[in-house]
């Protein structure tokens, strides 16, 4: 995302300065009783070890990767919607400028996988523009997957063994070993279920290769937070992509939010294995 202009603010008067150090001090008499309730929330909150893996954390690796492999030929076995909106916010956290872009991703008689377009508003975006990156990112790396054949192109750690809402999950940290001309990365956290061993949560940033050309601005992309859930009892398919962060674009800093969904996921009538041969019946109405 690369950014475009600047903003202003204002003083307060002797009065409001009166009420303010009135409100202070009545918050100072409250604190302990606060400080007391703040920290009893957040001991209940923790999340807590789950104790070590069952298993090697080699194996563990291996597993996960070999089931996401699995599921990415899966999805692309799979109609879906998706919804791409990228907002600004001003000083009040208002919204002053949106992109939207709504397509269905489907197969046409050929069997061939395609993107139609169903909405796309005029975009209002004044303050940041969005890149080539940006929509690649929304394909490849919002729904993040690490396959067997990704596993030699990351450094990946084990963090714990913890739980995540109703289910149980090993984390690790996932980092890039290399930046290759034209290949963007995920850099981040996972979350993998222990017992279908498949990535059911992601969380940080797109990395990488920019491509860019003489007199383009800085391009700068937000921390996102992917959600996936079990489609068929099987498979956990990437639903929910959001981000919300100011981006420090020099001398012009945007807040800016992201949400992608991916909704309505069906599956396409006939087993279609993309990139790779394929038969496709003729249309009797055709003969």
């Amino acid at each position: 995302m690369a950014d475009f202009q600047i903003h202003l603010a204002g003083n307060y008067q002797r009065r409001a300065l009166v009420a303010l150090l009135m409100c202070c001090a009545a918050a100072w008499a409250f604190l302990p009783l606060a400080a007391g309730q703040q920290g009893a929330m957040t001991a209940g909150t923790q999340k807590t070890s789950l104790g070590p893996p069952t298993m090697p954390v080699d194996q563990i690796i291996q597993t996960f990767a070999a089931k996401e492999a699995e599921f990415r030929t899966e999805r692309d076995n799979f109609t879906y919607t998706q919804t791409f909106i990228v907002q600004t916010l001003d000083e009040s956290n208002r919204v002053d400028g949106e992109y939207k872009l709504v397509s269905d991703i489907l197969f046409d008689s050929r069997g061939k996988r395609v993107e139609v377009v169903t909405n796309a508003p005029a975009p209002t975006l004044e303050r940041l523009s969005l890149s080539q990156e940006d929509f690649s990112d929304l394909e490849h790396l919002y729904p993040f997957v690490l396959t067997t054949e990704d596993l030699p192109k990351y450094e990946i750690k084990y963090v714990d063994h913890v739980p995540l809402d109703e289910l149980s999950t090993y984390v690790f940290d996932v980092t890039p070993k290399m930046n290759e001309k034209n290949q963007r990365y995920f850099e981040g956290r996972i979350w993998v279920d222990d017992k279908d061993f498949q990535i059911v949560k992601t969380f940080g940033k797109a990395v990488g290769y920019v491509k860019k050309k003489k007199g383009d601005n800085d391009q700068l992309f937000p921390r996102f937070e992917t959600f996936r859930e079990n489609i068929e009892g099987k498979y956990w398919f990437p639903t929910y992509t959001r981000a919300d962060e100011v981006l420090p674009f020099k001398d012009n800093p945007v807040h800016i939010r992201v949400t992608a969904k991916y909704e309505n996921y069906k599956r396409f009538g006939v087993t279609v294995k993309i990139g790779k041969p394929t038969t496709v019946a003729p249309d009797p109405e055709k003969k």
